[in-house]
């Protein structure tokens, strides 16, 4: 398991459906990739008030991703996470 250090946050990014309700096959190009993620740990600096299995919107091009056992993570700083989704 990944632990974040200070107030960095991990999150685990949403799956992108691509392919429309039609049956169409979007191309990486067409598709919109929401910003959209699950809090997977919290680091002990952090003063925000998200948790554990939180959906946050964060920066678009914010953080460092990291691939492990073929699922993708962003450790983020908190700052950049904008606002948590109820």
């Amino acid at each position: 398991m990944i632990k974040p250090l200070h107030d960095n946050v991990i999150l685990k990014k949403e799956e992108v459906e691509n392919k429309t309700s039609s049956g169409i096959i979007l191309t990486t190009e067409t598709k919109k990739i929401p910003s959209v993620a699950t809090v997977v740990a919290v680091g002990p600096e952090c003063k925000a008030e998200i948790k554990e299995n939180d959906k946050v919107v964060y920066k678009e091009y914010s953080g460092t991703n990291i691939e492990i056992d073929e699922v993708e993570y962003i450790v983020i700083s908190v700052k950049d996470i904008l606002a948590s989704i109820a």
